[in-house]
């Protein structure tokens, strides 16, 4: 316990410190400026409230359709609950503060006992629910303390995490808040039932359910599909620095044999910049293109929200992220039953490994080994035929996580 206090105190301090020169922290210490006095004014005290807490953007979108699934159960009734959502990170919050599932949208306060009984006396929520790996003593104990259910969701887990180490034991007694932890496969429920956490269920992964939802919503990009019309696309998503030195020898190396459309993860000038001053091929900003005539050879994405849909375009897709800390969302593509590349560091992601395993996505670790995978892969059709069949039934097994969940919840 003394560690946790040490850890996240440390924590916190860093954040104020960096908020002087990174845009990041400043976003966090910004938004939480008057938290509590807009919280009052925004919390209606005569209605219930579903309080949704997730890290970031991903963990958003794992949550995003149990609260879509809970909000239309509550307007379909006209029952008098509202929906809660915070996040702890500016990614999420700034993109998703205007959520319309949401009643209010706002940052979590940093987890000290103070923070956490006065948000606690302001929401009084019906129900917490945490995605993933959200786990903040200060408000878990507030929400025991008063016999308020909550839930973890779509949570995996591995025997190298700080959970399971021998100076992460409190984190065990703060599973023990939860009514139940809804864990995406089996290993994660033998591991916890193992540390003597039994209020377990395995429903699967969230995340499944919403990227069905979003390779079925209309979206039609006149540019996009006249640029992907006469060549087959490869879709370059959430890339970083690490990423794009592969992909940029790989575009100047194959300059007119595929389509390109590349999505940096971080939408900045400089990075965009750095695609454009790179790649020996003319390049050109989707914002910028308005019309179908004397399309670029590459495209470049310089906005966030539109990836997941971009990815019905392509016949393969490169993940980034495998090269850093590890791969971002797999599903996104492969819901479109194309096969998907990525770097080395996705152990940690139990998808990446599931889609490896079934044949339907390639790891790499050398520039030569990427040119094999997509060479050997994206000529041979019928691998592909096989690896869309895989994929269709991948799906179809996992989905409806959310139901499974919905189905087990106290939460009105």
């Amino acid at each position: 316990m003394l560690l946790y206090k040490i850890i996240t105190r440390t924590y916190f301090l860093a954040i104020k410190l960096a908020a002087v020169f990174n845009e990041k922290a400043a976003k966090m210490i910004k938004g939480r400026r008057n938290l509590f006095t807009l919280l009052r004014q925004n919390i209606d005290e005569n209605s219930r409230y579903i309080w949704f807490h997730c890290a970031s953007l991903g963990e958003f979108e794992q949550g995003r359709p149990l609260i879509e699934a809970i909000k239309k159960q509550i307007e379909a009734k006209s029952l008098n609950y509202r929906i809660l959502v915070t996040f702890f990170s500016p990614s999420g919050y700034e993109i998703r503060k205007n959520y319309k599932y949401a009643d209010y949208v706002t940052y979590l306060p940093f987890d000290t006992p103070s923070n956490a009984k006065k948000f606690i006396d302001i929401v009084n929520p019906v129900s917490a629910i945490f995605v993933k790996y959200e786990i903040w003593h200060y408000f878990l104990q507030e929400i025991k303390n008063r016999s308020i259910p909550a839930y973890l969701i779509s949570a995996v887990f591995r025997e190298n995490q700080i959970f399971f180490k021998f100076y992460g034991k409190f984190y065990l007694q703060a599973f023990k808040s939860f009514k139940t932890i809804f864990v995406q496969n089996e290993f994660s429920e033998v591991l916890l039932k193992k540390h003597g956490i039994n209020n377990t269920l395995v429903a699967g992964d969230t995340r499944i359910d919403r990227v069905i939802d979003v390779s079925r919503e209309t979206y039609n990009n006149q540019i996009l599909e006249k640029y992907c019309l006469d060549k087959k696309c490869l879709v370059f998503g959430s890339t970083w620095r690490a990423d794009e030195r592969f992909i940029i020898e790989f575009i100047n190396k194959h300059k007119n044999d595929f389509s390109y459309i590349i999505a940096p993860h971080e939408v900045t000038e400089e990075n965009i910049l750095f695609i454009e001053k790179n790649i020996k091929l003319k390049t050109g900003r989707l914002s910028k293109l308005k019309t179908i005539e004397n399309l670029p050879d590459v495209i470049i994405i310089d906005s966030i929200g539109i990836l997941s849909k971009v990815y019905r375009y392509a016949s393969l897709a490169y993940v980034g992220g495998g090269f850093g800390k590890g791969i971002h969302n797999v599903l996104e593509p492969a819901v479109y039953g194309i096969p998907v590349v990525f770097g080395p560091n996705h152990k940690k992601f139990f998808e990446a490994i599931q889609l490896l395993e079934l044949g339907a996505a390639f790891s790499f670790n050398s520039y030569t080994e990427l040119v094999n995978i997509i060479n050997n892969t994206i000529y041979d059709s019928q691998k592909l035929l096989n690896i869309a069949n895989l994929l269709k039934m991948y799906f179809s097994q996992n989905a409806q996580s959310t139901l499974k969940i919905l189905n087990k919840m106290s939460l009105m």
